[in-house]
């Protein structure tokens, strides 16, 4: 894809005229028609303006200066790289400190990274071959074989997670999510949502051998992260809705 077929596509996908963005950028209207008409080829200073005016993530954007023809500007680092040591080593206190309540890392397609201890008790009979580093974290919350059978309020823990994918679809051209989106819905069935489901906010209602747990959940993202494989981490923590749930993790 050319630049100035990338620029429209995300200026088109944000819902921003060509005036809001050239305001956002500090550039002119007639300017940024230029360049998305492909009459003027943008400096690297521009596109790095105009990526940060659209808000794109840092995969994006270095996608869009190679488009542009220029080299990316933000590194992508191996998680398992020795510089990188003192974010693995941040991770894991909060994973700890977060007990007795379970907590999860996952990349950008919902990939296990890390979890505590405590995240065993959720996945606790589920088939091995969907737990464990690496394994997806939403193919075990709807896979038959995983959470599944054990889930509630399925069909709204479902329709959450398959929101959730499908307004992330965009973001990946290589498609991984969209076919992860497919696949999971092959094991949701055709069931309406509750009349309270919120879509943004649905806790987990959950059968475990020790008891119903009632969670939510909240997730947490390196917001200032300049390099993109922090930047596309995601820590999921779940939390007690009641204290019958929060008595049942401690003990």
């Amino acid at each position: 894809m050319d630049f100035p077929q990338a620029l429209r596509e995300r200026r088109n996908g944000r819902r921003l005229s060509q005036l809001d963005l050239a305001l956002r950028a500090g550039t002119t209207q007639r300017h940024l028609s230029f360049i998305e008409s492909g009459r003027s080829a943008p400096g690297r200073a521009m596109v790095v303006r105009l990526a940060e005016s659209l808000e794109l993530p840092l995969r994006e954007r270095n996608e869009l200066l190679l488009a542009a023809g220029y080299a990316p500007a933000y590194p992508e680092t191996s998680l398992d790289a020795p510089a990188l040591a003192p974010v693995r080593a941040a991770l894991g206190h909060i994973l700890a400190g977060h007990e007795p309540y379970p907590a999860i890392v996952v990349d950008r397609y919902g990939d296990l990274v890390a979890a505590n201890e405590a995240f065993g008790l959720i996945t606790e009979g589920a088939a091995p071959e969907l737990v464990g580093p690496g394994t997806n974290a939403y193919r075990l919350a709807l896979h038959p074989d995983g959470l599944a059978p054990r889930i509630m309020n399925f069909p709204d823990w479902a329709r959450h997670i398959l929101e959730r994918l499908h307004q992330a679809a965009p973001h990946d051209p290589a498609g991984r999510i969209a076919a992860l989106h497919a696949e999971l819905e092959t094991y949701v069935p055709e069931v309406p949502p509750s009349p309270d489901h919120l879509g943004f906010a649905v806790p987990l209602h959950l059968r475990s051998p020790r008891g119903e747990l009632r969670l939510m959940t909240t997730v947490t993202t390196f917001a200032t992260a300049v390099d993109v494989t922090l930047a596309e981490l995601k820590l999921e923590a779940f939390l007690p809705t009641d204290q019958a749930t929060a008595s049942l993790l401690s003990a």
